[in-house]
């Protein structure tokens, strides 16, 4: 018999080579005043401002050259209010579109983003719908045009979500004709946040059978395709695949939760200049041998550590595999994929016991398949250094 469980997700899902040619449409049947969110290169959002222009819809550009500020959404939000903006398109990576998310909740509901915060606001729920909001992802990552958070940064060095079913967007556009030029480092970032938004919902607590499919499906395409992206960025077929890997693991995450990667990848990208997909992609092989490791020892007997074995056998299509085996395949994926270690963001160990009094708070790591101990909280970082 299946549990109970929820399922939410973007009101439409466009997905294809070709498909960015729906957001011009699609716009002008929402209004005719857009504040259009892009990313740290803004020149390649031009095509997508022209097709809006040209189906006769005003377009207000707004920049965010890298993640999302407290201050810099707060302006945002006074800006498009300003400019009376009836909806919000968000074209970029993760940080575009968790920009978006949060200005479109911010342009029909009243007062600042702490108001709406959790951790470090005031964590109010949202009161009105959000404007109508269109999420163009141009990497194969985040799975952000399908979730209900919008994570902004604050001038402590926190990182904190602003999280509602209304954040959901109207229509998620996932083209993989947008990732073609994507450089190998990106590649491999991004990519390795696709396959850790895959695993964790799979081994969460809060895992269901809906989630389920798509994590296996994701799994096992990210496993093949991601290598393929990284050697060759023009290889069609492999940036499709990434492009699928990642809205499925954007679909399970927003309802099955996260686990420990999530939970340091919060507190180290507020403290240190790290992108979010490169911490995911240092802790990942250590995180999940330390799960395994305390899963062996506290509970055996535990659906977790079969999820894990699971998880290795889709990694390495080889039937008898372990989850040590699993920890094995990714470790050596990043160092083909040459994945930078936390060192070289300016972790030190010396910052392993702040880093680990604040992951142990994260909201994701309530979601992970076993309760870690300090110790191996902070094993967990030592490794990944």
């Amino acid at each position: 018999m299946a549990p109970p469980f929820e399922f939410a997700t973007a009101r439409r899902i466009v997905f294809g080579e070709g498909a960015a040619r729906e957001v011009a449409p699609a716009a002008a049947a929402l209004g005719r005043r857009a504040l259009v969110v892009t990313g740290a290169s803004p020149g390649r959002a031009r095509p997508f401002l022209a097709g809006l222009q040209a189906a006769g819809i005003a377009c207000v550009p707004f920049a965010v050259a890298g993640e999302p500020t407290i201050a810099l959404i707060a302006g945002g939000a006074e800006r498009a209010r300003g400019e009376r903006c009836e909806m919000v398109v968000a074209i970029g990576g993760g940080s575009a579109l968790d920009a978006g998310k949060a200005l479109a909740a911010l342009l029909t509901n009243p007062g600042e983003p702490l108001d709406y915060l959790e951790v470090i606001g005031r964590g109010q729920p949202l009161e009105h719908p959000s404007a109508p909001f269109i999420a163009v992802p141009t990497t194969a990552g985040t799975g952000s045009e399908v979730t209900r958070n919008a994570v902004l940064a604050s001038p402590a060095g926190v990182k904190a979500s602003l999280r509602s079913p209304f954040l959901l967007p109207r229509l998620a556009v996932v083209d993989p004709e947008l990732t073609l030029d994507l450089p190998p480092a990106l590649t491999a970032s991004t990519g390795l946040d696709a396959l850790t938004q895959l695993i964790e919902p799979y081994v969460s607590k809060r895992a269901n059978p809906m989630t389920d499919l798509f994590c296996e499906e994701g799994i096992r395409r990210a496993a093949g395709a991601l290598p393929r992206a990284w050697e060759n960025g023009q290889n069609r077929t492999a940036r499709c695949d990434m492009a699928w890997a990642s809205l499925l693991g954007g679909l399970a995450l927003t309802n099955a939760g996260l686990g420990a990667v999530h939970g340091f990848a919060a507190p180290i990208g507020g403290m240190f200049p790290a992108p979010h997909g490169a911490v995911c992609a240092a802790v990942l092989p250590h995180a999940i041998a330390i799960n395994v490791q305390a899963l062996r020892a506290r509970d055996a007997a535990g659906p977790a550590l079969g999820r894990y074995e699971e998880v290795a056998r889709l990694l390495t299509g080889q039937p008898q595999a372990t989850a040590e085996d699993g920890v094995q395949w990714i470790a050596q994926l990043c160092r083909r994929l040459e994945i930078p270690p936390l060192r070289a963001y300016g972790v030190a160990a010396a910052d392993i016991p702040r880093v680990v009094e604040k992951a142990a708070h994260a909201s994701s790591m309530k979601g992970n398949p076993v309760a870690l101990t300090p110790e191996e909280l902070g094993e967990i970082v030592a490794r990944a250094l």
